[in-house]
């Protein structure tokens, strides 16, 4: 099993904290929420946008940077539209964190500044300020996902009224079923 770490420095809006705790829950990966945050871990918001996934999610507090960096090691990747690099272009390890800052700022400079090789971006418009938080999280997550072949997740569903296989046998060289 991969282990895929998801860091996010002073989130400040609940709601989009939980939208990435559900994605981290539906993924495995590790949620880190490093203070000060926007909102209480009992926000009412925050509960309801991750729904009754919470049971499922492994999820870290931390103080400050410091205290997250005193306290975990591993391959780093900073997400930020200030970043140089392109996310595709990341050959994303075993145990990395994806770091994102808050929604109203990004991560501190001092600190893309000084881990400049693994900074990375997703593409955008020039005239866009950004994506929204959890939707940049839901990129990064299965980027690195697809790099690794989606391990230990389901890759193919089922219909509750129809049957796929039933279908392939009428159709046999349907290239959709």
């Amino acid at each position: 099993m991969s282990n895929l770490n998801i860091v996010l420095v002073e989130p400040e809006i609940p709601q989009n904290t939980g939208n990435i705790a559900r994605t981290c829950a539906v993924t495995g990966a590790a949620l880190h929420l490093v203070g000060p945050m926007g909102f209480l871990p009992e926000d009412k918001k925050l509960r309801h946008a991750g729904l009754d996934y919470w049971q499922y999610l492994t999820l870290s507090y931390y103080d400050s940077l410091s205290d997250f960096f005193a306290k975990n090691t591993g391959a780093f990747y900073f997400f930020s539209t200030k970043a140089q690099n392109r996310y595709t272009d990341i050959s994303y390890p075993d145990n990395c964190y994806l770091f994102f800052g808050k929604e109203s700022a990004g991560l501190p400079e001092r600190l893309l500044f000084e881990h400049r090789e693994s900074c990375v971006r997703i593409p955008m418009m020039d005239s866009a300020r950004s994506l929204n938080l959890s939707n940049s999280v839901a990129i990064g997550v299965f980027e690195v996902l697809r790099q690794w072949d989606f391990p230990a997740l389901s890759c193919k569903g089922e219909l509750r009224e129809f049957d796929w296989a039933a279908a392939k046998q009428r159709k046999p060289g349907s290239e959709f079923l």
